[in-house]
Parts: C-alpha cells; structure tokens; sequence
C-alpha cells in the first residue's frame, strides 16, 4: 500500500506539470500528423504505386497493343481507362481522371520483324513523375522483350533455313517461323503483380507508421523523467524523510517504480485515443496484442529510469540524456528514418534498442499479425524492464 500511494502522489504530480503534459502527450500528437501528413508522398505506397490510373489509346486492333494491354492489366496496382480519341488523354490527365497517359500509334507491330516499334506517346504531369517513371519503365521493358523475341526469331530461321536436316520441308519452317515468335513472347507475358509487401493482413500507412514512432519515442522520455523526480527528492530531502519513516528502500523505489509505469501507461493509452480521434490513425484489430505491447514497453522504460536514477548522481546528467540520449535512442529505433532506409551496421545496432522492438512490434500488430509474431519483443521488453528495476533498486539500496 504504501508504493502504491507513493506511486500515485508521482502520477499526480507528473499531470499537474503542464509543461510535461505538452512535450508527452500534446506534441507527439502534433508531430504524428505533421509527419504522417508531409511525408506520405514520399513513403506511403499508395501515393506512390497503388492504384495508379493509366489512360490509354490505341489507334487501331493491333495484336502487340493488346498483348501490352493485358499485361497492364495483370498489375495489381494498375486501373486503366480507355478512350477513343488521343486528344482526350491530355483532358482526362488535367481533369485527374488519369495519372499517366498511353498513345500507341497504328499498326504499332508492323516493323516488328525488324527489331523496331514505333514510337508510343506518353502523356504525364509534374505532380505524377514517379508514376510516370514506373509506367514508362513497364513500357520499355515491354518493348525490350518483343525486340529480343524479334531478334532471337531471326537468328534462329537464319540458322534452320540453312540446316540440311529441314530444308527438305519448307513447309515446316514457315510455320516454325510464324509460331515461334508467340510462343516466345508469351513466354515473356507472365508477370509478377507489383504489390505492397507486408508479413500481417494489411499494409501500414505512412500515418500509422509515424504513429508507431512517436509512441515509442515519447515514451523513452519517462527514462530520465522518472530519474530525476527521484534525484530531485534526494536533494528536497523528501526521500530522507520517507526513510525515516516504517516505509522500506524497497517500498520507495518500487513506488518510484510504478509512479513511472502508471504515467507511461496513461501517456500511452491517450497517446493511442488523441491520433485514432484526430489522425484516423488505426493501430489494429486486436486492442489486447496492442495493450500488451504498450503495456511491456511502459515496464521497460520504467525499469531504466530505475537504472538511470542509479547510475547516475547530477541532475546535469539527467538533462543530458533526455535531450541528446532519447534522440540517439529515437533515430537508432527508426521513430525518425524508416528501418528499411537504414545501412546494414544501423540496422545490427537497432536490434540492440528496446524502442526498436516496440516500434517494430506496433507496426506487426498494424498488420494484423498473430500472437506468435510480437510475443518475442513483450517477453523482451518486459525482462529488460525487470532486469534493470532489479540493477537500479541495487545501486540506490547502497547510497
């Protein structure tokens, strides 16, 4: 009872700070939308690849325009829209009916046995570049393919057509000469559909994911918070004053202790209600793989600040680590670079910081992945806040 009520004089304390309240719990919110906002162009697939709409106009029936436009539409992130007249693609792509447009030329293969096609008009915006890019390198490889089909064709009717072993059936090579080049081409039309890739049932948003990080970044600040609401104890004299009472050492810092985890939990939880209200941020279907997580990762922040209070003995120390400290721990953990955008020895370190692990493990739950999955990043996370509670109530209990 008496950690209990020590906890809860911490908690109160810590909501009554306004200055705290902003930087843990109102700026994270401000960050998340600002960075979900601004850098979805950038990272979310669906503003880069998904659903990219392609008009498309084809003079004539040419058989190679169709064979293009079934591979087109075996993309998965490809809508098209056909229309009858070239003129309309540049309306269609000012109107924003289409992100990029296709103009394919009449009789596109009819210099095909040559190795070459004629020219295909390609109609874009500035504000579709990327898109534009993809769609012209599908394009190009198209036509890579049919010319090395082309090529690959003539060498070998050249080479039959001087074999003695079927020139006395001409007959036989003239087929030859009009199958092959379908069978080779078609050997070429299976495509693999460019889709987002994710290990869960859904693919997380750019807005998710710095929801993700920011969480795992605020929290980390309740590390050197919980230290120096300890220290500053020390130095009012408050904790000499609660070991001069029935209350034991181990009693105070566990309180210390779960006055940390309680804040951390409430931060969290408002942190999860604020961007699902004002973000449209949704953090998955499973609210107990998600309270878990949150709840683990509390433990172990929790469990640090426990640690940092006693290794450390100035609070010049402690103002140290929440400003440049957090922000190592914050960019090694992927709040603020994408772990896929990390250098090899960058992503060897971040397997080493806890943050990471949650960071990783809210994304997973995002994805709708199952219990197995993230179990290993709780268990972790919650043996590195015990772990370190553990050290840092030994190094107090010795002062």
């Amino acid at each position: 009872m008496q950690s209990l009520h020590i906890a809860w004089n911490d908690v109160k304390i810590r909501m009554a700070d306004r200055s705290a309240l902003i930087m843990l719990l109102l700026l994270p919110l401000v960050l998340t939308a600002i960075l979900g906002t601004a850098l979805k162009p950038i990272m979310s697939n669906e503003d880069s690849f998904a659903d990219t709409t392609i008009g498309l106009y084809t003079a004539d029936n040419d058989s190679l325009a169709k064979d293009f436009e079934e591979v087109l539409r075996k993309l998965d992130f490809i809508k098209i829209k056909t229309t009858n007249k070239e003129e309309n693609l540049g309306k269609m792509l000012m109107d924003g009916k289409i992100d990029v447009g296709l103009s394919i030329p009449a009789a596109w293969s009819e210099n095909v046995k040559k190795g070459t096609l004629k020219e295909v008009w390609l109609f874009s915006s500035s504000e579709k570049n990327l898109k534009a890019s993809v769609i012209e390198s599908i394009l190009t490889s198209f036509v890579s393919r049919v010319q090395s089909v082309s090529h690959t064709t003539n060498i070998v009717m050249s080479d039959l057509s001087t074999s003695q072993a079927i020139a006395a059936e001409p007959g036989e090579v003239t087929e030859l000469a009009s199958t092959l080049p379908v069978e080779l081409t078609n050997q070429g039309n299976e495509v693999t559909p460019i889709t987002d890739w994710t290990i869960g049932k859904e693919t997380v948003s750019t807005m998710q994911y710095y929801a993700a990080a920011m969480a795992a970044m605020f929290l980390l600040y309740n590390i050197p918070t919980g230290a120096k609401s300890f220290m500053k104890e020390r130095e009012l004299g408050t904790l000499s004053r609660l070991k001069a009472s029935p209350t034991s050492d181990w009693s105070i810092i566990l309180g210390k202790f779960l006055g940390t985890l309680g804040f951390a939990c409430i931060q969290f939880l408002l942190f999860i209600f604020g961007t699902s209200l004002f973000c449209k941020v949704h953090w998955g279907d499973n609210i107990g793989q998600l309270l878990a997580m949150g709840g683990a990762y509390a433990v172990a922040v929790s469990g640090l600040s426990m640690l940092v209070a006693g290794l450390i003995k100035e609070m010049r120390t402690a103002d140290l680590i929440s400003g440049i400290g957090i922000q190592i721990l914050a960019f090694a953990g992927g709040s603020m670079l994408p772990l896929s955008q990390f250098p090899d020895i960058l992503k060897r370190f971040s397997d080493m910081v806890p943050n990471k692990w949650a960071l990783s493990g809210f994304l997973d739950i995002m994805a709708g992945v199952n219990w197995v999955e993230i179990l290993p990043a709780i268990i972790g996370l919650f043996l590195v806040g015990i772990a370190a509670m553990l050290i840092g109530t030994l190094r107090l209990r010795t002062r």
